[in-house]
């Protein structure tokens, strides 16, 4: 059975170039492996990757021995649904594509919130350098 996304259909991916996902398969895909809830898929803003460093979850530095290549502005990333909630508490959560957002998600954010976020990834990332 394929997994769902926060809006009823099937589990889009998210991101294939980096390779995102909790099991880098491209999709915010989740299982009990995952204690993190890597399910939701956000659009990287400098924002959101500053506020993420200053909480202890640099995004930006490679680790290649977790096939981590680092993150920059514009990216698409499975991140996990507590330190992006944290984000939006905080004020600067990153755009979040509701078709690539596992369902999952929601044992940790009202889908109200994450539809606040909603976005289409805008052809022009350089807007997301801010």
């Amino acid at each position: 059975m394929s997994e769902r996304n926060v809006i009823g259909g099937e589990l889009e991916p998210c991101g294939l170039d980096p390779l995102t996902g909790f099991f880098r398969d491209g999709c915010c895909s989740t299982g009990p492996e995952d204690r993190g809830s890597h399910t939701i898929c956000a659009v990287v803003t400098a924002e959101f990757l500053e506020h993420q460093r200053s909480i202890g979850n640099d995004l930006s530095t490679p680790m290649p021995m977790h096939r981590f290549p680092g993150l920059n502005p514009g990216d698409r990333w499975c991140v996990t649904a507590a330190n992006w909630l944290r984000a939006h508490m905080d004020g600067c959560a990153a755009p979040v594509v509701l078709a690539c957002t596992n369902e999952r998600a929601l044992d940790i954010v009202p889908i109200e919130v994450l539809r606040e976020h909603a976005v289409d990834v805008p052809e022009d990332l350089s807007a997301l350098d801010d």
